[in-house]
């Protein structure tokens, strides 16, 4: 799967953006905030329907033309599946409502000219995206991890971005009747047939996650070993709300954590341990880890679908040593198409250079280089 064309109308910086795309690697450069990013993000956004930049849509409307009362960012991909050549449309329209200059954002999404629901076609085109701020999937809290299975799944996975919207309405729903229940003191098996709709949808969603981080981190593990050349091993682990296995002669399983007695230890013993923690977080392995888990989300891709997605970079060389940048670069020739942002083209080995295409990108506007000119 890869990308002919790009056309993008008041989409963030960009108020026109009109160019194609070559079945290659694609290097961005430029300076800061000009721009590298947005097209990275747009390009996702045809895949997800959702930014990895802010949760508001209406904050991708170009701010001048979101001034107007009736304004509309556009986006539209035209790519390859396969033998076949698709048009993907979104529109992000921000239209007027209310009497006081009040204004609403209404999503249309036209596959090959047919307007369709986002459960219909997201999974049409595929895309997977490294940014730096997305070592939260690592570090931060449970959420974020459950977004990011969520945005693979419902890419990779048909139905699940259905189940997901449907279990998330019916929450809602059951929610509201139990305040209601607990403030009237309802009947409670007025509940009934919620718990059984999300005990349905929920199994669908765990079950999904489920293979989807065994499948993950089969591949995840053996890239991650490639990158450190053995030296560091990955493990993922699965622990939802409810967790389906069996518990032994009915008991119910508690964690229980062995004590430790960590008074033993020197001021001297803890602030070497510290010190030493500190430097191997310096040293990029939880952007390591990152890139191995992404990675291995294109291979996973690869295998459920049988098309590579477009592979998105931002600014992924910069903290890597020597030897996993080149082995990186390595790893991209197999893929069908890469975009990458860099502030930096010395990052690159110039022999990698001189087999891409670079795009220079300046205050919302791209320019495709040949030999270093536009």
């Amino acid at each position: 799967m890869y990308l002919t064309r790009l056309s993008l109308t008041n989409f963030r910086s960009f108020a026109r953006l009109d160019i194609d795309v070559p079945r290659r690697v694609i290097l961005l450069t430029g300076g800061n905030a000009q721009g590298k990013t947005t097209v990275l993000e747009a390009v996702y956004f045809l895949a997800a329907f959702t930014s990895f930049q802010t949760h508001a849509d209406r904050q991708l409307v170009n701010f001048v033309a979101a001034r107007e009362p009736l304004a509309v960012g556009r986006l539209v991909a035209e790519y390859k599946r396969g033998m076949s050549a698709h048009r993907l449309e979104v529109r992000l329209i921000l239209e007027p409502v209310g009497p006081v200059n009040g204004q609403r954002l209404r999503k249309e999404i036209l596959l090959d000219g047919v307007k369709r629901s986002l459960a219909d076609v997201i999974g049409h085109f595929n895309a997977v995206i490294f940014v730096p701020q997305m070592t939260q999937i690592i570090e931060g809290a449970p959420e974020e991890r459950r977004r990011y299975l969520n945005l693979a799944l419902a890419q990779t996975a048909p139905g699940y971005a259905r189940a997901l919207g449907e279990y998330t309405q019916a929450l809602t729903q059951r929610n509201a009747l139990l305040k209601a229940l607990n403030e009237r003191s309802g009947d409670a098996s007025q509940l009934d047939f919620w718990d059984e709709t999300i005990a349905r949808l929920g199994a669908a969603i765990i079950r999904a996650r489920i293979s989807a981080v065994q499948d993950i981190e089969s591949l995840a593990r053996l890239i991650h070993s490639d990158l450190t050349h053995g030296t560091e091993s990955l493990r993922l682990d699965y622990q939802p709300a409810y967790d389906p296995l069996p518990r032994p002669n009915g008991q119910i399983a508690l964690r229980l954590d062995t004590e430790v007695d960590r008074s033993s230890l020197s001021e001297d013993e803890i602030r070497l341990g510290f010190l030493e923690r500190l430097r191997q977080v310096r040293s990029g392995q939880v952007r390591t880890a990152l890139l191995a888990l992404k990675l291995a989300e294109v291979e996973w891709m690869k295998q459920k679908t049988g098309q590579w997605p477009v592979l998105l970079l931002d600014e992924v060389l910069a903290e890597l040593d020597l030897q996993r940048r080149a082995d990186l670069l390595a790893y991209l020739e197999k893929m069908e198409q890469a975009l990458i942002t860099t502030t930096d083209l010395h990052l690159f080995a110039p022999g990698f250079v001189a087999g891409t295409e670079t795009w220079e990108v300046s205050a919302g506007t791209v320019k495709a280089l040949q030999n270093g000119e536009a």
